[in-house]
């Protein structure tokens, strides 16, 4: 025999709303709470997956960064776009602090990071963009350099377009 309860509100012994009905949303648990499900979650009959659950388009796997930015590192910095990332601080030519909005758990993260500059082959220059530390939860060094082989040179050297990705 199959047996229906129909109720808007489930409570524990505390009298703590665990499950709480309201118009179309159904709310299990408490903010800050783990909530385990056993069996699949469905929305409309298919399984709620990771993918549909990131912003993420498209249907490649998704492996979210914990932060990222596009920012011009020349003159005065500025940020084009990001995601947690709050500010970058200019130390000097090509000596940047990229700040974290949400701190990230330990030092154990990884940035990925790139540039794109415009610069003569004929002349054997390039960027190298890569030296980082990441010695604070909070933030962050970036270090940019012009590598010249003609000269020979290593130098310190800010960047029009910087592009990074960190992730944990």
């Amino acid at each position: 025999m199959t047996a229906i309860l129909k109720v808007d509100t489930i409570q524990d012994t505390a009298g703590n709303n665990i499950i709480n009905e309201s118009s179309d949303t159904i709310t299990i648990g408490a903010s800050g709470d783990t909530t385990n499900i056993v069996g699949t979650l469905q929305n409309n009959g298919s399984a709620i997956s990771i993918a549909s659950l990131s912003t993420a388009s498209g249907s490649a796997p998704s492996y979210s960064a914990r932060a990222w930015v596009n920012f011009n590192g020349t003159g005065t910095v500025a940020i084009r776009a990001s995601g947690n990332i709050s500010s970058i601080s200019d130390l000097g030519v090509g000596n940047y602090d990229v700040n974290f909005g949400t701190n990230m758990a330990d030092t154990n993260y990884a940035v990925v990071n790139n540039s794109a500059s415009s610069y003569s082959t004929s002349q054997e220059q390039w960027v190298l963009q890569g030296a980082y530390e990441a010695s604070a939860v909070q933030k962050f060094n970036l270090t940019t350099r012009l590598v010249d082989n003609d000269a020979p040179s290593f130098v310190a050297h800010d960047v029009a377009n910087a592009m990074i990705g960190v992730f944990r």
